[in-house]
């Protein structure tokens, strides 16, 4: 069982080797988008570097949930509606949306995921100690 610190060094090393970023860079708050510069084709990467690294299997979409934001029934005019929130808040409780949601703009959404949110999404998947 990982304690909180190595689940967060394992992620650190997944995205160091994934994104080609510093160590450094990949702290807590940093954004996966916004700040250490992930792309989409990165996740695909990112998803299997922490399959291998915990020993366990991720679902498409269950960490990034790119399908709600292309699907009309929770999109409109740009911007993810409540029904979309509410979707999202159930498909990923390891992220905070509460900043997303003042201005959920789709385009915005890629610079919501933060290194602290997969720390969480993985903690979720694997018994953690402290």
């Amino acid at each position: 069982m990982p304690t909180k610190e190595e689940v967060f060094e394992k992620i650190q090393a997944a995205l160091v080797d994934a994104l080609g970023v510093d160590d450094e860079d990949v702290t807590p708050e940093a954004t996966l988008v916004g700040d250490l510069g992930a792309e989409s084709i990165d996740f695909l990467d990112i998803v299997f570097r922490l399959e291998k690294a915990f020993d366990i299997k991720i679902p498409r979409g269950e960490l990034f949930p790119e399908d709600i934001l292309t699907d009309s029934k929770y999109i409109q005019e740009g911007k993810v509606t409540e029904t979309g929130l509410a979707e999202l808040r159930k498909r990923m409780p390891f992220a905070n949306l509460d900043q997303f949601a003042k201005n959920p703009a789709v385009q915005d959404f890629g610079n919501l995921l933060t290194v602290a949110d997969m720390c969480r999404f993985v903690e979720g998947k694997v018994e953690v100690t402290d």
